[in-house]
């Protein structure tokens, strides 16, 4: 397995993780529960350890990838900086849910708005999340960069327009 494939096998935990935490950590206040809300900060916790992953292997992805025809420097930098913002979110949210958790174990009365701000937090994360998936994939799929107009979408688009 090269860096590029490593890069790929891990490069989307960091994604679903935060997805799964969010619905776990809903679950966990609406059913009052301190055992589903330590779940979703162990989740969260290994979002941020996926994002150490993730970003350890994009290095070696990016040697592989910038030798293939078709993919751009631009493309690789724009995916690049983003990852960084998402990783750096990752590991914040990553640092709330330790202190999250140790404030649940200790039964601090703080708990419950850690809970609430590591909740809010994650939609953050979620955000940069989708556009660091998002750059990404234009780096390797034409077919979803802005402004595409392949041969395809443009005959769908004609005979679209030919049915109206």
């Amino acid at each position: 397995m090269n860096g590029a494939h490593w890069h790929l096998v891990v490069n989307h935990l960091p994604i679903i993780f935060p997805i799964v935490g969010v619905i776990v950590m809903i679950t966990g206040l609406v059913s009052k529960s301190e055992a589903v809300k330590r779940t979703a900060f162990m989740i969260f916790i290994l979002s941020a350890l996926a994002a150490i992953a993730a970003m350890s292997t994009g290095e070696g992805a990016e040697e592989i990838v910038e030798k293939i025809s078709g993919v751009t420097e631009n493309y690789i930098e724009n995916h690049e900086e983003t990852a960084e913002t998402f990783a750096l979110l990752s590991y914040i949210l990553g640092g709330i849910s330790l202190l999250g958790l140790w404030a649940s174990f200790k039964q601090k009365s703080f708990s419950s708005i850690i809970s609430i701000a590591a909740l809010v937090f994650a939609f953050v994360v979620l955000f940069f999340a989708k556009q660091t998936g998002t750059t990404g994939g234009e780096i390797r799929h034409t077919e979803i960069r802005s402004g595409n107009n392949s041969p395809a979408l443009e005959k769908n688009n004609a005979e679209k327009d030919e049915d109206d």
